[in-house]
Order: structure tokens, then sequence, then C-alpha cells
């Protein structure tokens, strides 16, 4: 395909779908930190693999895994799930994975936003930087190359020229000390095709710390539909998040979508000391997977989430180890959009 990727992706036509539009597939990456995982290791494999065979019911799966480790992958995920080795070095594809974008002609790229580690947190992280690169040149895809740090689990597209963040996350020092609030606006405008960028104030509360990503978006709310946001709304005012959801109830009610209407905000109640987000869950072709406690905990919001998806499948997953790593189910897959050719390398390497 004949692109000029010195140009940017908006100035071509090129502009993100999202994310509940059909897939080709979803990529995911295998844990890989030892740093991170330590003693939890076995148990992260186990539970990304029980979210690969999830996934894998309703659409194709991709798990990118470190050289020499096929075969495991083979093993623990079972049918419907190819590995490819490419050199990595964790396991956060939504946040090191490529983003995709399409053009009015129907054809595909790929966008590499620079990647550091969620501010420096972890070394190495270079494979990880590579990895957008990578996989599109394994697709046969152009690849734009942005000129910002940026995590995929930082930001949602509604496919209609608005973008969902949070100041939190993006205007962090550690990210872009030398962008302001305007150049991030406008690089994301270049890069993803959006006009309009709505901030929420905060992200998670706890989402600090070693295996934090200061405050994204995809740990407390998430796009359900076109002009739908769900956001995560604690009822009870001792939640740490109380205060800090109205605040971001408040900048979704007065924000307004590229086309200038207002937002219909879906409200979800997590309950008391739950240990996962139920924000961060993924879309996959006719179904909804979410993590969970595993206990009565759970009732409440996933009959909710029941409500929020009417016409898809709630499939729970184990969320605890997740958790323990940093993220969800969200944060581990990367959706690959319809068009995307990946049957000609739906090989398993050995």
């Amino acid at each position: 395909m004949s692109i000029d990727t010195t140009r940017t992706p908006a100035e071509l036509g090129f502009a993100m779908p999202a994310e509940w539009e059909p897939h080709a597939g979803c990529l995911m990456q295998w844990p890989a930190r030892d740093e991170l995982w330590a003693a939890s290791l076995a148990a992260a494999k186990a539970d990304y693999a029980t979210v690969a065979r999830a996934i894998a019911a309703y659409e194709p799966v991709v798990m990118v895994c470190p050289p020499g480790s096929a075969r495991e992958v083979s093993d623990l995920c079972g049918a419907g799930v190819t590995a490819w080795e490419i050199p990595i070095d964790d396991s956060w594809a939504r946040d090191s994975g490529p983003a995709f974008v399409r053009d009015g002609e129907g054809r595909f790229a790929v966008v590499s936003f620079r990647f550091n580690a969620w501010g420096e947190r972890w070394h190495p992280h270079g494979d990880d930087d590579a990895l957008a690169g990578r996989v599109g040149e394994r697709l046969g895809l152009p690849v734009f190359q942005a000129p910002m740090v940026l995590e995929g689990g930082a930001y949602f597209v509604d496919g209609a020229g608005s973008l969902l963040t949070t100041e939190q996350c993006l205007l962090d020092p550690n990210r872009n000390p030398t962008l302001t609030r305007e150049d991030i606006e406008r690089t994301l405008g270049d890069h993803l095709g959006i006009g309009t960028v709505i901030w929420l104030p905060f992200g998670h509360s706890l989402d600090t710390g070693p295996a934090g990503t200061d405050g994204h978006v995809d740990g407390v709310a998430q796009w359900v539909g076109p002009g739908r946001v769900m956001l995560e709304l604690p009822t009870d005012p001792s939640s740490t998040e109380y205060d800090r959801s109205r605040a971001n109830l408040a900048a979704l009610r007065a924000a307004r979508l590229a086309d200038g209407s207002a937002i219909d905000v879906v409200p979800l109640d997590p309950g008391p000391d739950t240990e996962v987000s139920f924000a961060n869950h993924y879309l996959a072709n006719g179904a909804v997977i979410v993590p969970v406690n595993g206990d009565s905990r759970d009732d409440a919001p996933l009959a909710a989430l029941a409500g929020i998806y009417p016409d898809r499948d709630i499939v729970a997953v184990p969320g605890a180890v997740l958790a323990f790593g940093g993220g969800g189910p969200h944060c581990i897959t990367q959706q690959v959009p319809l068009g995307v050719d990946l049957d000609v390398n739906l090989d398993v390497d050995r």
C-alpha cells in the first residue's frame, strides 16, 4: 500500500474506529516481566489464558509472546489463540500495542505512539516501544510514528470525532513534559482523526505506585455506544472514588460531542470494596469480557452491564490477579478492526 507516512493520518483521511465496531480479532501479550508478577507469574499466565479463551469464543486471538514461548502459549490457551513470537518487555497490549486507523476507502494503517512504561516506571521497555511498528510491519500495514507518549488505556474514541481521556494521566509531566494541553489535543487529532477531546479530571485514585498508570480512563469509564459513556459512580459516600467520580460526572454533563450533542451518561455503581474495575472490560464481537471478584460483590454490576449491553453476552473472567498487576481485560487486549487481514498470519510460531 502506497501511503505517505511522513504526513499525519488525519491529513490522509484516516481515523480510529470505535471499539464496539466489528473486529477481525484481538491482540494480547503474554505475561513477560518477572519483576512485576513475581510469585504470581504462573497465576497471571493462567488468567491471561482464561481471558484469551473467552475472547476466542467470539473472535480470533493473537497472543504476542517472547521468542521461545509459543509452545507454552499454545498449551495453555488452546485452539483459537495463535502465538506470534515478537520480543516484548511486558504484557499490556492496550498500552504498547498498535492503534489501528481506517480511511474512507477502507484502507488500514497503524499508529505507533511512543511508550515509556507509564512514566519510566519499568525498564527495559524498548521492545514494547517498538511493538506497534513491528506488528504493523508483520501485517503489511503502513505505520505512522506519533511524536507523543500515549498508552491505549489512556483514551477512548467514539469513531465519530470525539475522544475521552483524563487530565490526571495525559497532563502528568512524566509522559510529555514539553507538550501543552493544546499540543496534546492537536497531536491526538492529527493521529487518531478526532476533533473533540473530552477531559475527565480523574482516573481511579489507587491507580498510582509501581503498577499504576496515573489514572487511565479505562479504569473508570468507557464508551458503550454512540453518544453513551458508562461511568463508574459509587453510591457509597465513604468510597475513595465518591467525590472524584462526581467531578467526572460533572465534566461529562458539561461536555459536548464532536457533533455538538450532549453525552448520555450511564452510571454504574461498582459496589463497596471491589477489587476489580468493572469499567475495564473488553468488547469482543457479541460479548463483553468483564473482570470479577468471584463472589456476591459481582452480582449487581454484572446485572447492570447486562442492561447496558442487551445484545451482547456478559462473560465473567477472573479479575484479582489482573488487578494486582495493574489492570483488567481492557488493559491486556487490543481490538483489530474488521477488514485488517489477520488470516494470512494465523500460523503458530514454534
